[in-house]
């Protein structure tokens, strides 16, 4: 990722209804979420969601696809991975498991309970 990329992506999300709509998209996975449900779930109104969404799109954070009358958004994974990437790529001097950096674990690992072991490993 770029510099002048980053900068584009962390400005989206330099913003609290944004951030909390990138978070909300995070959570719903590939599936995503459609448009009305995303202004429902954070009480924002439509025209202002609508600005948000442009801003996240325009950024390469999300993307969207039309189902009939409704537009369905969902999170880029590789663009939230590489800003991850950017973000912490020299973390501890380019050893990031000296930190514990949770941008290390895929995307999606649940995280082993103490005692117990992972699902997914």
């Amino acid at each position: 990722m770029k510099v002048t990329e980053a900068v584009t992506a962390l400005a989206a999300l330099a913003q609290e209804s944004r951030l909390q709509v990138f978070r909300l998209l995070v959570v719903a996975g590939e599936s995503g979420v459609a448009a009305g449900d995303i202004a429902g779930d954070l009480s924002i109104p439509a025209a202002t969601l609508s600005f948000h969404l442009k801003e996240l799109t325009h950024a390469g954070l999300i993307e969207s696809k039309r189902e009939g009358r409704s537009i369905r958004y969902s999170l880029c994974v590789p663009a939230m991975r590489d800003l991850l990437l950017f973000l912490t790529e020299e973390c501890c001097k380019g050893r990031p498991e000296l930190c514990g950096l949770a941008g290390s674990q895929s995307c999606g690992e649940k995280k082993a309970k103490p005692g117990k072991k992972s699902a997914t490993k």
